[in-house]
């Protein structure tokens, strides 16, 4: 019949049905095999009956699914499939559903013939029907034509929905179905009817079935079908995919089942270095794997699984997007994942931290990673107080974890917090940092008047470090300071908003400024060959300029807000993010080694952004800093005072800091323990950081000041 049918169309020319398509399409041959597949009668009948579905939809080009006579038998036995786990006809099913959903990703609108009435009730009589064509000709599409009532696993699924919207006489378009619970009260409707959306996608039903099969193929297969699916423009299905099926509760609770899999004692550092994961690669075999550790199949299905859940979201139509990815964050990241997060036992927060930077790394849809940030920082924007530093208590637990008494919770947090600024969301930058930049009130604003002449000129700050006092910066003259002209000359071109003395500082005095905060009996690269601050330089062009790509749609200002225009009045309170970070810094000759170069990583990379004000309080230091404020510069000056008085104490110490220095390189073997050590390798972490600071300002100055 097939082979018939293939060479008629061969013979005719394209569009025109012959004669034998007639007689299929009018006699209900179609039909007539479903009900034969359907009874499988004789025994092995539905393996062929599916098998010919699919070879006549996937070897006739003229489109057969407009058909009255095509879509209902295909709808009846869409309904057929997924029934039963591992049956013998498992394949065959997945292959019929595979091309009627490769059909309807051809023309999406043919997706409406699949959205049917799911429950009759005295309300929805004379009322117009649903898109499915043989529904408006007043046949119901669900249970009289099969004699199949509705599935209990969607009945029970059905008490936990999420929008408990539906509408008692659906209209033509689904897009208004938003008919709230609360507006039900007028109209006599039977319980049932309330359940769900008066919908139903049967073809998302059997995939969903079919995703819970043994057999890995036709799993992968299932879940292909559900993302092109989820990715039909229609806003009818889409709707209707998200509230009327159990897309939702299969995504999140499978994510929730395979997190709480894993087993406890599995090695952070083997959850950061497993492998990059493709969901549908995650075939694993113990005995092959020369890097197998305990847990590894546990921690790659679940990573697999998110992946999928990424993905899907990722290609989704915008409203199950928005949707999906809303359910991921209630039903997995502040079900399972926050308690764990919140724990006090130290291995616990370890592994689920460690399980939070792998997601975050992982995480490439732009709505999912948006919900993920929600649920970490929280949605404020406006500035911090440190009374209500605790407003978002998962963001205030994460942010003091970076100062734990653990070190490795301390590295692995600051790790998550580093790869969370690279993701491309405004929100991120702004919730941490730059919310409370935002009017500037770090400064001390001076108007340009005689009196100030002398303070200026004498380098005396009000209020903040006072440099002149300090033993390291004896050398500040008024020779050193900017005149007004070059403040004028080193500055972007003025714009209506931004009056010309926006306060850049030349360049060359800042990179000075960084290079010479530590001096020179603690400094060691300079007799170690390739250890330069050039050596940052090519470094920090290449990130800024990939900062700034990611940066442009923010539409940041090019320029700091004018201080005329800023609330200079208000407390500043730095945030809690650079609270700690600044803390940490500070304590940066005391602290082991590797965490201070993830603390120097984290700083460095806040610096990075193109932002005008982060760039003032972080870069410069020249800023008139108002009283009780502290910036990065004045935070590692009092370091570097410091510094200067336990130098005095130990003996040999410039000899100890190459030492250590070229130990660290691998340039010298392992020997004798060196006392001091934790110092000396705080101070060489200080150069290097300084080196970096001093390489971020001259690039990020030179990108400005170049067209």
């Amino acid at each position: 019949m097939l082979d018939i049918l293939v060479q008629e169309e061969k013979e005719r020319e394209s569009g025109e049905t012959g004669p034998c398509m007639e007689y299929l399409l009018h006699h209900k041959i179609l039909e007539t095999l479903y009900t034969l597949g359907k009874a499988d009668c004789p025994p092995g009948m539905k393996q062929q009956v599916l098998g010919f579905y699919t070879k006549l939809l996937g070897r006739i080009k003229q489109p057969l699914l407009p058909h009255i006579n095509v879509h209902r038998p295909v709808q009846k036995l869409i309904r057929l499939c997924g029934e039963v786990l591992a049956t013998p006809t498992e394949n065959e099913e997945i292959q019929f559903l595979c091309i009627v959903c490769a059909k309807l990703k051809e023309d999406p609108y043919l997706v409406n013939f699949f959205l049917e009435n799911k429950l009759k009730s005295s309300a929805s009589k004379g009322a117009a029907s649903v898109i499915a064509e043989d529904t408006l000709k007043g046949q119901d599409s669900l249970s009289t034509d099969t004699g199949q009532p509705c599935r209990p696993q969607e009945l029970s699924a059905a008490a936990g929905t999420e929008q408990p919207e539906f509408d008692p006489e659906p209209p033509r378009q689904v897009d208004d179905l938003s008919t709230s619970l609360d507006n039900l009260s007028v109209t006599s409707l039977s319980e049932a009817t309330v359940v769900r959306p008066n919908q139903d996608y049967n073809l998302v039903n059997s995939l969903l079935n079919l995703t819970r099969s043994p057999d890995g193929r036709i799993a992968v297969k299932a879940c292909e079908g559900l993302m092109l699916l989820a990715s039909l423009p229609e806003p009818a299905a889409a709707k209707c995919l998200t509230q009327s099926t159990c897309l939702c509760e299969l995504l999140t609770d499978r994510l929730a089942s395979l997190y709480k899999a894993l087993p406890p004692s599995v090695d952070p550092l083997d959850i950061e270095t497993v492998e990059a994961i493709n969901w549908g690669l995650d075939s694993y075999s113990h005995k092959e794997d020369a890097s197998a550790f305990p847990g590894k199949r546990a921690l790659i299905s679940f990573l697999s699984w998110f992946d999928y859940c990424d993905q899907l979201i990722k290609e989704a139509q915008k409203t199950t997007a928005v949707a999906l990815a809303k359910a991921v964050h209630e039903r997995f990241f502040i079900g399972v994942m926050e308690p764990q997060l919140m724990q006090t036992s130290e291995m616990g927060i370890l592994t689920s931290t460690a399980l939070l930077h792998r997601i975050v790394r992982q995480v490439t849809s732009q709505v999912l990673l948006e919900e993920m940030v929600f649920f970490i920082l929280g949605e404020q924007r406006e500035p911090e107080t440190l009374a209500e530093i605790n407003r978002h208590p998962l963001r205030h637990r994460l942010i003091e974890h970076c100062d734990h008494i653990s070190d490795e919770i301390s590295i692995m947090t600051l790790r998550m917090f580093e790869h969370l600024l690279q993701k491309p969301n405004e929100h991120i930058l702004y919730n941490l940092v730059l919310r409370n930049l935002e009017e500037r009130n770090y400064t001390e604003y001076k108007p340009a008047c005689p009196e100030d002449k002398d303070v200026v000129e004498n380098g005396l700050i009000a209020g903040a470090v006072d440099l002149e006092e300090d033993p390291l910066f004896t050398d500040i003259s008024p020779d050193n300071t900017l005149s007004n002209q070059e403040w004028l000359s080193s500055s972007p071109p003025a714009t209506p908003e931004h009056p010309k003395n926006d306060g850049k500082t030349e360049v060359h005095k800042i990179v000075n400024s960084f290079l010479c905060l530590v001096p020179d009996e603690a400094k060691s690269s300079y007799h170690v060959e390739g250890t330069g601050y050039d050596t940052y330089l090519r470094d920090a062009h290449r990130q800024f300029r990939d900062y700034c790509a990611v940066c442009l749609r923010w539409k940041w200002p090019g320029s700091p807000k004018a201080l005329e225009k800023c609330n200079l009045e208000a407390t500043f309170f730095e945030g809690h993010f650079l609270k700690v970070l600044f803390d940490r810094m500070g304590r940066i000759l005391d602290q082991p080694y590797d965490v201070n170069l993830q603390v120097t990583s984290v700083l460095s990379r806040l610096s990075l952004f193109p932002h005008p004000h982060i760039h003032e309080y972080l870069l410069d230091p020249y800023v008139n800093l108002a009283s009780g404020c502290r910036s990065l510069f004045s935070v590692i000056v009092r370091v570097v005072g410091d510094l200067m008085v336990r130098i005095q104490r130990i003996q040999d110490f410039t000899p100890k800091l190459l030492l250590v220095r070229k130990r660290l390189l691998g340039l010298e073997p392992e020997g004798p323990v060196i006392d001091h050590l934790t110092l000396l390798e705080g101070v060489i972490v200080l150069e290097e950081f300084c080196k970096e600071l001093a390489a971020i300002a001259f690039v990020k100055y030179h990108a400005s000041s170049t067209p």
